[in-house]
């Protein structure tokens, strides 16, 4: 089950650029892994969006709280809510 995550971000802009190359990392193994569908900042970086793959809202939960930016007080908040993909348009995706 896919799971959406809208995060928001501490207002450091130093520590969010301290620790983005570590939560890229995260990041890409969590994909390698098929446990993220998708993952990118707002352009104002106040905060991202995160789409897990997960089993249950709480393993969806463990993979935010295992991520470098919430570990580094990066992540402050966030909404996370079951998500059902009902059309997409893979061509606009990078």
């Amino acid at each position: 089950m896919k799971f959406a995550a809208v995060i928001d971000y501490s207002t450091d802009a130093s520590k969010i650029a301290q620790f983005r190359p570590v939560h890229r990392e995260y990041i890409l193994g969590l994909k390698e892994k098929n446990k993220v569908v998708l993952a990118g900042p707002f352009t104002d970086d106040s905060g991202g969006l995160l789409v897990y793959e997960a089993e249950t809202q709480e393993e969806a939960e463990k993979l935010i709280r295992d991520d470098p930016f919430f570990k580094e007080g990066v992540f402050v908040s966030w909404v996370l809510r079951g998500w059902k993909v009902v059309q997409a348009n893979t061509a606009l995706l990078p």
